[in-house]
C-alpha cells in the first residue's frame, strides 16, 4: 500500500481516504454505527459539519472507541465546518461544534461555503432570503486563524472556494488555508483549481468523489463510465475504486461518504490499486459534469 496520508502547509498530516457522515434525513444512531464499522475498516479521517447534524452522532462514536482503546485522539483526523450564519463569530461556533462532538479540538476547521446567512439561517439549502447580501472574508479568515492561534483546531480551510477566491484570500491570510474542499471527480476534474491550489501548497479534497450516486442530486456518470468500467476490469477492481484512486493520484484527499461495510471496504481498497499513465489520460478525457452549482 501506498502512503495514505499526505502533509498539509502547516505541518500536520492528513488521511488521503475520508469518511463523509452527511445524509438526509440524518439518522444519530446509522451515523454512529456506521462511524464504529468504518473505525473498523481502518478509517482514520471523519467529516461532519455543523448543517449536517452529524457532529453528536460523529463525536459519541469516537469517544467510545477512544475510552475503548481502539484508537488514540492523535491517530484520528476530524474535519468541521463553519456555516454561513456564523461567519460573525467562528471562534463562537467551534466551540459549539468542539461541544457538540465532546473533544477538545479538531484537526481541521473549514469555511463550509464563501457566503454569508442571516443568524439562525441552518438549511442546508438555505432559502434566497436567508441569504445576507456581503461577506467579508477577510473578518471571517481573522475569527478563522483566531480558531488556530487558540489551539481549538490544529489546521483550517476553505470548501467551496473558486481560484479566483482563493487567490483573494490569500492576499490578506496570515495563516494560508490548508485546504480547500470541493467537489471533483473523473467527470469535473477541477483542472484550473487544482494548479492554483498546487501552486500555494494547498490540498485539494474531493467532496463526491464518485459523482455522489445514489442520492437525488448525484448523478452515476461516473461508475458508469465506459472508460471507467474497463480500466477496473483491466485492473480486477471496481469503477469506485478507479474513480478514488484518480483522484489521489491527482494530488488530492477523497472523502467518499456510504453507511455499507461493503461499500466501505471497496472504498478502502483504492489505496491499493496502482493506475498507470495511459489509466490516467483516458480519464482525463472524460467529458465534464459538475453536481452542484456555485463556485
Amino acid at each position: 500500500m501506498r502512503s495514505d496520508r499526505a502533509r498539509l502547509n502547516c505541518g500536520t498530516t492528513i488521511p488521503v481516504l475520508g469518511f463523509g457522515t452527511y445524509s438526509y434525513p440524518i439518522d444519530l444512531k446509522a451515523t454512529e454505527l456506521a462511524i464504529h464499522t468504518a473505525l473498523k475498516v481502518g478509517y482514520r479521517h471523519f467529516d461532519t459539519a455543523k448543517v449536517y447534524g452529524s457532529e453528536p452522532a460523529v463525536g459519541r462514536a469516537l469517544t467510545v472507541a477512544i475510552e475503548e482503546g481502539f484508537v488514540e485522539r492523535e491517530d484520528v483526523f476530524l474535519t468541521s465546518k463553519l456555516w454561513g450564519s456564523d461567519h460573525h463569530d467562528p471562534v463562537s461556533a467551534l466551540k459549539r461544534t468542539l461541544q457538540n462532538l465532546g473533544m477538545e479540538y479538531v484537526d481541521m476547521y473549514l469555511v463550509h461555503w464563501p457566503v454569508k446567512l442571516k443568524p439562525g439561517a441552518n438549511n442546508a439549502v438555505p432559502k434566497e432570503e436567508e441569504f445576507e447580501p456581503e461577506l467579508d472574508m477577510e473578518v471571517t479568515w481573522r475569527g478563522m486563524e483566531r480558531c488556530f492561534d487558540l489551539g481549538l483546531c490544529r489546521a483550517i480551510g476553505v470548501s467551496n472556494f473558486s481560484s479566483k477566491k482563493i487567490e483573494t484570500l490569500l492576499d490578506f491570510a496570515s495563516v494560508p488555508p490548508a485546504v480547500n474542499q470541493v467537489e471533483m471527480h473523473p467527470t469535473w476534474k477541477q483542472r484550473k483549481l487544482r494548479e492554483v491550489c498546487g501552486e500555494n501548497k494547498i490540498l485539494v479534497s474531493a467532496y463526491s468523489p464518485l459523482g455522489a450516486p445514489g442520492n437525488a442530486w448525484g448523478s452515476t456518470a461516473v461508475v458508469d463510465s465506459p472508460i471507467i468500467q474497463s480500466i477496473a476490469l483491466k485492473h480486477n477492481a471496481t469503477p469506485a475504486q478507479v474513480a478514488l484512486q484518480w483522484g489521489v493520484s491527482k494530488g488530492a484527499s477523497v472523502i467518499p461518504k456510504s453507511f455499507s461495510k461493503d461499500r466501505m471496504e471497496e472504498n478502502m481498497g483504492a489505496l491499493d490499486l496502482w493506475l498507470d499513465d495511459q489509466d490516467i489520460l483516458d480519464i482525463d478525457k472524460l467529458g465534464e459534469r459538475k453536481i452542484l452549482r456555485g463556485d
